[in-house]
């Protein structure tokens, strides 16, 4: 027994003194010999101090990205969450560029890989390297021109549900106060509806499945991933107990709160319900070429399903179907809580710029056909959103909003390997004795982390302008030349991110967008109710000041158009 003791005291003690000399290696040896030390930065004013607050927070983030910039140049060392950890935050096109076409080398961080599939699945936005290849390939012909047309009827239809839905509510006086009834319309959280109708849309343009959430949220489906997404994620403390979680995944398996047995419960009904979904779709499409035909289902899941089994794919190629579940719930996430923030945020910004709202109203409704829209047939749905897309003003208050308020404020990379990112101008590195030496790139070590920030480089003011922090959907109409070397998948913002990992729903959203925008503002005016502010909580969500515990919240006065029929 003795003997025993022995040897675990040993092994004890050899544990904690490899411990001990990794920390002397992370807090000592490691950050003289990391070669981004040679990078300009700002000081850290105490050892356990960081800049992620200051850098993350988009109440004060576009003062520190410029600060950044005006004091250490465009590629800039940071402190993380450890002493040790240096991490390089770039606004140099030429560097972001190198890192997000590399994305073999800058892979998401273990801690968020882990976060996301254990909330959604590894889909596209967990896998990494040959795995996201594949599953992007057997994704990409889902979101093809021809697949996302075929979309167009399902937005305006949840759109014009919407619209009924706000008139209901508006025309009980019982719900309405005397300030709402002065102004003609009623208060309501715009950031709240626009959730569940984004929801809805992706439900049935997603996999063929009615949600029904703007009518009301008892579907359980909806509710698990309601409350995954909300509770699970939104509602996230941020705390020390966070923090240990994210690097000690163990610890919310041996101790769950409230969030695991949320997320747990969910995601058994996900996988019962959508699995179920998945397994009804395989079994029509299967039938149809039994038959000689080709199933009709224009789904993203019904597409997913088909282009996985298509002829030209090598079977080493598809994917399984825990990986198209695990899609569809990233499709999920992603098309229904980054297009809902962006209409959010379009519609709050159009409340405040009352002028900017009149106008793009004004185009609308020149464009609006005379027949109720409840009669148009599906074909004359999408010749209507034919015009609606390329309408000037309306294109410039979408690109400009997606500038100004990037659903997704910033991300992180690790680099994989050693690497070598070039600059756009040469970056001044600190050499022996205390000298600095210009070069026109500099070594970014393996593990080192790179913070994207996507939205300092749509607001940077050297590039667009000094009125870059302000909404002036006209400057689309004469842009400065420096925004054509900007990185971007679109209109040179890199709001959906650029490179191999940029967001494969882009036309979708843009779609649901717009046609949103159309329904909605050819029948309602909106204007300022409760202060807003912003907050990034996983995505830049809005919040009624001093009130941010009640959660993401967009109140503004809604006002049906005295003009507009109830067609």
């Amino acid at each position: 027994m003795s003997g025993l003791l022995l040897a675990l005291s040993s092994l004890l003690a050899a544990a904690v003194a490899v411990g001990c000399s990794y920390l002397f290696y992370l807090i000592v040896l490691w950050p003289q010999r990391n070669p981004l030390r040679r990078l300009p930065g700002p000081p850290i004013r105490a050892w356990f101090g960081n800049h992620l607050g200051a850098v993350l927070d988009p109440s004060r983030s576009p003062r520190v990205h410029e600060k950044f910039v005006k004091d250490y140049g465009r590629n800039v060392r940071i402190r993380g969450i450890f002493p040790w950890e240096e991490r390089l935050i770039t606004l140099d096109p030429v560097s972001l560029t190198h890192i997000l076409k590399h994305s073999t080398i800058y892979e998401k961080p273990w801690q968020s890989r882990a976060l996301i599939s254990y909330m959604i699945g590894v889909g596209m936005l967990a896998a990494e390297g040959q795995m996201h290849k594949r599953q992007r390939r057997v994704a990409t012909p889902a979101f093809s021109i021809q697949n996302m047309r075929a979309l167009i009827p399902v937005t305006f239809k949840t759109g014009m549900e919407l619209r009924d839905r706000w008139m209901t509510l508006i025309s009980d006086p019982r719900d309405i106060s005397e300030k709402e009834m002065a102004c003609g319309g009623m208060k309501l959280d715009v950031c709240h509806w626009i959730s569940r109708a984004t929801f809805d849309v992706i439900g049935l343009a997603g996999f063929d499945y009615s949600f029904n959430a703007i009518q009301d949220q008892s579907n359980e489906l909806f509710m698990a991933y309601k409350d995954m997404f909300e509770i699970a994620i939104s509602q996230q403390k941020g705390g020390l107990w966070d923090l240990a979680a994210m690097y000690f995944p163990i610890l919310n398996r041996i101790f769950p709160g409230e969030a695991q047995r949320v997320v747990a419960k969910s995601h058994e009904v996900i996988n019962r319900v959508a699995g179920r979904l998945i397994q009804e779709k395989k079994r029509k499409i299967e039938e149809a070429e039994k038959a000689g035909s080709v199933y009709a289902g224009k789904d993203l899941l019904s597409a997913l399903l088909k282009a996985n089994i298509a002829v030209d794919l090598p079977p080493d190629q598809r994917i399984s179907d825990e990986d198209i579940l695990n899609n569809i719930n990233t499709f999920l996430f992603a098309g229904s809580d980054t297009s809902s923030l962006t209409v959010t945020w379009i519609i709050y910004l159009l409340a405040r710029y009352s002028d900017v709202q009149d106008r793009l109203r004004t185009e609308l409704l020149a464009i609006k056909p005379v027949a109720p829209l409840e009669s148009l047939t599906q074909d004359e749905i999408a010749s209507l959103y034919a015009v609606v897309a390329e309408l000037p003003v309306l294109e410039n208050v979408v690109k400009e909003t997606l500038r100004l308020i990037p659903p997704v404020h910033s991300s992180i990379r690790v680099a994989t390997q050693d690497d070598v990112i070039p600059t756009s101008t040469p970056v001044e590195l600190s050499a022996q004795g205390g000298k600095t030496e210009k070069a026109n790139s500099f070594v970014m070590p393996k593990g080192a982390s790179v913070h994207v920030p996507i939205e300092a480089f749509n607001l940077d003011r050297e590039v667009w302008g000094p009125d870059g922090w302000a909404f002036n959907p006209d400057r689309w109409d004469n842009l400065p030349e420096a925004v054509k070397a900007q990185p971007g998948l679109y209109n040179n913002i890199l709001t959906f991110s650029a490179g191999p990992r940029s967001c494969i729903g882009m036309k979708f959203s843009i779609i649901e967008i717009k046609m949103f925008l159309f329904i909605l503002l050819t029948h309602f005016k909106f204007a300022p109710a409760d202060p807003v502010g912003k907050a990034n909580v996983v995505l830049t969500r809005p919040y009624v000041v001093d009130k941010h515990k009640e959660g993401s919240q967009c109140p503004l006065f809604v006002i049906p158009l005295a003009d507009v029929s109830s067609t």
